[in-house]
């Protein structure tokens, strides 16, 4: 193989860091790659999720115990709370998880008004029941206890 053609310049120009107009061509680079006085500015801040992931647990709690109302309207006020929190912060780009905040937010109201809606039940109906399971104190009529 022949070598390769002289340029016009004359043999023996040499560049220290390659050839001219390619990369790693001897150019002047400035100190910093943001210019002086800018450096890394750090890692990122992770994404804030825990609002969200507290509201959907505490949302599916007052789902499943929505029997035992008092508490159960306790968690589901929280879950409504805490989702709220949550999306406001999705939506300001602070957190990643809008969907699981939604998600708590419909479970704590949907556990809440369980809870409420058993709490009503239990107001009215009692003084609903049929005559014939009680006698005349109160207390339970003999055909409810012969069952037992």
């Amino acid at each position: 193989m022949p070598p390769p053609p002289t340029g016009p310049e004359g043999p023996g120009q040499q560049y220290p860091h390659g050839y001219p107009g390619y990369p790693g061509a001897a150019m002047p680079q400035p100190p910093y790659p943001n210019g002086p006085g800018f450096g890394w500015g750090g890692m990122p801040q992770p994404p804030r999720d825990g609002m969200g992931v507290a509201s959907l647990v505490l949302g599916i709690i007052s789902v499943v115990i929505f029997c035992l109302w008092p508490v159960a309207l306790i968690t589901g006020a929280l879950a409504v709370i805490f989702g709220a929190i949550a999306r406001s912060r999705a939506s300001k780009g602070l957190a990643s998880n809008p969907g699981q905040a939604l998600a708590g937010l419909i479970c704590g109201a949907v556990g809440a008004a369980l809870a409420a809606g058993l709490l009503v039940l239990l107001i009215v109906a009692p003084g609903n029941w049929p005559d014939s399971l009680y006698d005349d104190n109160g207390s339970p009529s003999l055909a409810l206890s012969s069952l037992r």
